[in-house]
């Protein structure tokens, strides 16, 4: 007896799914998906696609198990883009087809659920920016953390000022294991070039990757392997940024460095095992992130203001608010405060709550990640990754979309502010609660005016009232 096949349906009815690609992460999406059909929510998981035989028969049979219906199948992703009647795709890929399958789903009118990262390269990164902004359809890229409350009840404290000018923001990501970070993912003897079709995961027909013999821990493990990830950079680091960035409200760096090595895991993977990369943003923010895959003791997750500082515990809710001494804070009355902001119970179904509430609103802005945050993390890790592998500081021009070395020019300007006593940058939203203009801002002592340069040893310009008081020249651009 045949199965029963899903039929096409009017606009009105369900919201209907393609999964293009169903190994890994795609178990936890189709997951959620099956489980809302179960209780009767608008959605249905439709199709299912993968250059994997095993993979996309255990989806289409999972599915059919589920709901008593067949999934339409397909091995290559246009197929299901044409012939399916879908309205989402949820893109979980390697990261060197995202950005392809993305702007392909776009244009054929689909809202789109991306895993992270966006994509593979920069000029990806603005060129699918650019496509969603045109498309008005909703895009989610999944970073499930953005959807915990913590970091929008952040921003909101800190453009009020409650810390003062912020000036630095540090996070980590810290594994470790016996076998190698990624190589956990089982090489398994089915997988083989008659069960997967290589070109097709390969992606080099259209220049996505080279054309490189089948492996494999290529297939399997390919976090490891430049062609297809960029490791830490991409898998992890994307993730912390996209949470400060949320928090911060800060999107595109001015300069980016990274440093880092493959220290230990000499197992012929390309990418490193351990990293630390620093950002330095236009309006004088610092981000720093370090990892490892070698050791997991921690470092602290914290946002630092001239003021005080935001501390965040990842396994409870909220964050801690940290203030500095009374004779920073002009206050013996700010005391340590916790803030609270409940954590989803499960991050990643909340993640598609607010991109299908999206989708209901018409909104594609009301996603917590969509394109317009999602390329600003994705281009920051790239670019950390580009500054380890060429052995260069890079700096950003978002208008152009391109990056170039930096030079002595960047601390010349950052002086150029100083010796103008310019106002300090701050976060966007600035509007700080004390409207006090020397508010957030590190006040001279009187003795500051007896510097300044002499015309010559009798010729003292504070004696001669003609050392000028300190100005508030407005930050240059």
């Amino acid at each position: 007896m045949f199965p029963r096949v899903l039929q096409a349906r009017g606009a009105n009815e369900r919201l209907r799914i393609g999964f293009i690609g169903t190994g890994g992460r795609a178990n936890t999406h189709l997951a959620i998906i099956l489980r809302m059909q179960r209780q009767n929510r608008p959605v249905e998981a439709a199709a299912v696609c993968d250059v994997y035989r095993l993979h996309r028969e255990w989806a289409a049979e999972r599915i059919e198990k589920a709901t008593g219906f067949a999934p339409q199948v397909a091995t290559d992703y246009r197929e299901l883009l044409e012939k399916a009647d879908l309205d989402i795709v949820c893109i979980c890929t390697p990261d060197h087809w995202h950005a392809r399958q993305t702007l392909d789903a776009l244009a054929a009118g689909k809202h789109v659920y991306c895993e992270k990262p966006m994509t593979h390269t920069i000029p990806e990164a603005f060129q699918v920016l650019k496509a969603w902004q045109n498309s008005g359809k909703v895009m989610q890229v999944g970073v499930q953390r953005t959807s915990d409350p913590r970091w929008r009840v952040a921003n909101q404290f800190l453009r009020e000022g409650r810390i003062g000018k912020v000036v630095q923001a540090q996070s980590e990501y810290y594994r470790n294991s016996r076998m190698g970070q990624w190589r956990y993912y089982r090489l398994t003897p089915e997988m083989t070039p008659q069960n997967i079709d290589w070109k097709g995961f390969l992606g080099s027909e259209h220049a996505l990757a080279p054309d490189l013999p089948f492996d494999r821990a290529l297939f399997a493990q390919w976090r490891c392997y430049w062609a297809f990830s960029h490791g830490i950079f991409s898998d992890l680091f994307v993730h912390r940024l996209s949470c400060l960035l949320a928090a911060t409200g800060l999107r595109y760096p001015q300069r980016v460095v990274a440093g880092g090595g493959i220290f230990m895991e000499y197992d012929g993977r390309q990418v490193p095992d351990t990293v630390t990369l620093v950002a330095d943003f236009r309006e004088g923010v610092q981000f720093l992130l370090t990892a490892t895959m070698l050791n997991a003791y921690p470092f602290e997750h914290c946002i630092r203001g001239h003021l005080g500082t935001l501390k965040f515990d990842l396994a409870a809710d909220g964050f801690d608010f940290i203030p500095e001494r009374p004779q920073i804070t002009g206050s013996f009355e700010i005391e340590p405060q916790h803030i609270e902001a409940p954590v989803p119970e499960d991050e990643t179904q909340a993640h598609w709550e607010n991109f299908l509430e999206a989708i209901a609103k018409k909104a594609p802005l009301y996603c917590h990640n969509s394109p317009e945050l999602a390329a600003a993390a994705t281009i920051i890790s790239l670019m950390g990754a580009a500054s380890y592998r060429q052995g260069q500081v890079l700096e950003l021009d978002p208008a152009a979309g391109t990056t170039m070395p930096s030079g002595p020019e960047y601390a010349q300007r950052w002086e150029k502010l100083s010796e103008e006593r310019a106002e300090p940058r701050h976060l966007p939203g600035w509007n700080p609660t004390n409207k006090d203009p020397q508010f957030s801002r590190q006040i001279p002592p009187d003795y500051q005016r007896l510097a300044g340069p002499w015309a010559d040893a009798t010729s003292d310009p504070a004696a001669s009232g003609t050392k000028p008081v300190e100005s508030r020249a407005k930050p240059a651009n």
